[in-house]
């Protein structure tokens, strides 16, 4: 059983679709809230861990 491939995003792809900035972005991958992977010399954030992030704060906020 094969699964799909994760699509990966660049931080400034994640900087728009969550509406924030650089630092913010990089600043919640240091702190290890979003994940993220290092292809070379390469920031990539896999969609689902967006995904992930935005149900944690939402379920953290209710």
């Amino acid at each position: 059983m094969t699964t799909a491939p994760a699509e990966l995003l660049t931080v400034p792809e994640v900087m728009a679709r969550l509406k924030l900035g650089r630092s913010t972005v990089y600043d919640l991958i240091r702190s290890r809230r979003l994940t993220s992977i290092t292809i070379g010399r390469a920031r990539r954030v896999p969609a689902d861990a967006v995904r992930d992030f935005i149900t944690r704060e939402i379920e953290e906020a209710a």
